[in-house]
C-alpha cells in the first residue's frame, strides 16, 4: 500500500472503521450512562431505608446526619484522588472497583443495626461512588471531540437527573413491596439495588473502552495481510488523533491543575451550583408545607418538578453553547446563574399566587440550576482537562463541588431557622450572582478562531502563571 492510500484513509476518521467508529460512540455513551445512573442504586437507598431502619434500629436523626456526612466527606476527598488514579492505571478499572466496594458495602449494610457497624459500610460506599463521575467523565472525553461535547454532555449528564428519580421509585419499591421476599423487610432495599448495580458493573467491564485505540479489533487477528494491518494501524491512530481533543497521551498532573485559575473558577461555580442544588433537592417539600401551607402529597408532587425541569436546563444549556457559542461554556453558564439569581429574588414574592405561580418558579429554578452545574461538571471539565488529565481534573472539580453538597444542610437550617424561608431564597439569590460573576470574568474564554482548551487569557490573571497551569494542544482538524 503506498503512502497516499494511507493518507486517504487518515483524512476522514472513521474511514477504514466503516460504521463501527459511530456504533463505538453509541455504544461508549450508553454504557457509560447506564454506569453512573447505576451508581445511584446504591446512594438514593439509603434515604429511602432509614424511616424503616430507624424504627427497628432506634438510631436518631443526628445519627443518620453523621452517618450522611461521612458518607459525603469520603465523597468528596475521593474524587480528586480517582481522578488521578483513572489518568494512571485507566477509568475503565477504576471505575468498575468502584462499583465493587459499593456493591460490597450495601450487601453488608443488611447487618447494620447501630452506628459502629453502619458508619464504615457509609465510609465505604462513599469511597467507591467517588470512582464514578471523574473516571467515566474521562472516558467520555476521549470519544467525543470538543465541538460536541456540549450537546453530547448535555445528554450524557441527564445520568444523574434521571439515575437519581429512578434509583428512589426502585428502592421505594422494593423496601415497601410485599410481592419480593417479604420476610425480609428494609433489608432488601440494600441487597436488591447491589445486585442489580453488580450487574450494571459486570456490562460496563464487557462493553466500556478506555480510548477509541482500544475498540478496535487488529486485522492481523483477522487477516495476516500487511496491508490490512496498515490500513487498520493508520485508522485507528488518525481516528483517535481526531476524536480527542485532548493530548494523545494524557498524563496526571493534580499539581499544575491545582495552579490554574480556569480550573479554580470551574470548580467554584459547581461549588455555588451545588449549595442550591441540594438545598431545593432536600428541603423544598419541606418550605413548601411550612411557608406556602401545602400538604405534604401536595409538596411532594410540586417538588419533583425541579428536577424533571433540571432535564429540561441540562440539554438547553449544552445545546445553547455549541449552538449559539460555538462550543464556550462560560457564556451560558454565567447567563444562567443569573437567571437563578433573579427567579429566586422573585419567587418569594410570586409563590403565594397559587400552584401554577409556585410551579413556574420552581421550574425555571430547576433550569437555571441544572444548566450551569452540568456543562460544568461534564463539557468544561473535560475542555480544562487536555494535556493534564480529564479525570484528574474532572475529579478535582467535582469534589471542590461537592464541598457545596457538603456545607449545603447547615446553611439551610440555620438561615431558615434565623431568618425565615424567604430570608433563605435572598441568601440563594446572592449565591447564584456571585456564581454567575465568576463565570462571566471568562466570557470571552475560547472566542478567538483555533483556540481549544487553552483559550485566551483573562487579563486579571497573573499570565506567567497561567501559562505555567495549561497546556496548548494542537488544534483540531
Amino acid at each position: 500500500m503506498s503512502c497516499a492510500e494511507v493518507n486517504n484513509i487518515g483524512s476522514n476518521p472513521t474511514q477504514g472503521l466503516g460504521r463501527s467508529a459511530k456504533a463505538w460512540q453509541i455504544r461508549i455513551f450508553a454504557v457509560t450512562w447506564i454506569a453512573y445512573a447505576g451508581f445511584y442504586l446504591c446512594r438514593k437507598n439509603f434515604s429511602v431505608a432509614m424511616p424503616l431502619l430507624g424504627g427497628e434500629s432506634g438510631l436518631t436523626k443526628l445519627d443518620f446526619a453523621n452517618l450522611i456526612f461521612g458518607y459525603s466527606l469520603m465523597y468528596a476527598a475521593g474524587q480528586p484522588l480517582f481522578g488521578v488514579l483513572a489518568d494512571r492505571f485507566g477509568a475503565r478499572r477504576v471505575v468498575a472497583t468502584g462499583m465493587l466496594l459499593a456493591v460490597v458495602a450495601n450487601i453488608f449494610m443488611v447487618t447494620g443495626t447501630s452506628v459502629l457497624m453502619l458508619a464504615p459500610l457509609m465510609l465505604m460506599n462513599g469511597i467507591g461512588q467517588a470512582t464514578g463521575w471523574p473516571g467515566l467523565v474521562q472516558i467520555m472525553a476521549n470519544w467525543f471531540r470538543r465541538g460536541e461535547r456540549g450537546m453530547v454532555m448535555a445528554w450524557w449528564t441527564t445520568n444523574y437527573v434521571l439515575g437519581g428519580f429512578l434509583a428512589t421509585v426502585f428502592a421505594t419499591w422494593v423496601a415497601t413491596s410485599s410481592l419480593l421476599l417479604p420476610g425480609q423487610g428494609w433489608q432488601r432495599a440494600f441487597w436488591v439495588p447491589a445486585v442489580l448495580l453488580a450487574v450494571i458493573a459486570a456490562l460496563f467491564v464487557a462493553g466500556a473502552r478506555d480510548r477509541p485505540e482500544d475498540s478496535v479489533v487488529r486485522s492481523e487477528e483477522a487477516a495476516p495481510d500487511a496491508a490490512t494491518r496498515l490500513r487498520s494501524a493508520s485508522a485507528r491512530l488518525r481516528y483517535a488523533s481526531a476524536t480527542q481533543a485532548d493530548a494523545p497521551a494524557e498524563r496526571p498532573h493534580l499539581g499544575r491543575a491545582l495552579a490554574s485559575p480556569l480550573i479554580w473558577i470551574i470548580a467554584l461555580g459547581c461549588l455555588f451550583a451545588k449549595i442550591t442544588r441540594y438545598a431545593f433537592l432536600f428541603w423544598l417539600p419541606l418550605y413548601m408545607t411550612e411557608q406556602l401551607g401545602y400538604t405534604v402529597d401536595q409538596a411532594g408532587y410540586m417538588a419533583s418538578i425541579f428536577e424533571l425541569s433540571g432535564f429540561g436546563g441540562a440539554i438547553l444549556a449544552g445545546y445553547v453553547s455549541d449552538r449559539l457559542f460555538q462550543s464556550r461554556r462560560f457564556p451560558v453558564t454565567a447567563l444562567m446563574f443569573f437567571m437563578l439569581a433573579v427567579v429566586c429574588l422573585v419567587h418569594p414574592l410570586t409563590a403565594g399566587y397559587g400552584y401554577v405561580a409556585s410551579g413556574i418558579g420552581i421550574a425555571l429554578i430547576g433550569i437555571a440550576n441544572y444548566g450551569p452545574d452540568t456543562l460544568l461538571q461534564g463539557a468544561a471539565a473535560q475542555d480544562a482537562g487536555a494535556g493534564l488529565g480529564t479525570g484528574t481534573v474532572s475529579g478535582l472539580i467535582s469534589g471542590v463541588g461537592s464541598v457545596g453538597q457538603l456545607f449545603s444542610p447547615y446553611l439551610v437550617a440555620f438561615v431558615a431557622a434565623r431568618y425565615g424561608w424567604n430570608g433563605l431564597f435572598q441568601v440563594f439569590t446572592v449565591v447564584a450572582f456571585v456564581g454567575g460573576a465568576l463565570q462571566a470574568i471568562l466570557w470571552n474564554y475560547g472566542r478567538r478562531a483555533g483556540e481549544d482548551h487553552a483559550g485566551r487569557t483573562p487579563s486579571i490573571f497573573d499570565r506567567r502563571r497561567f501559562r505555567r497551569a495549561r497546556v496548548v494542544p494542537r488544534p483540531e482538524r
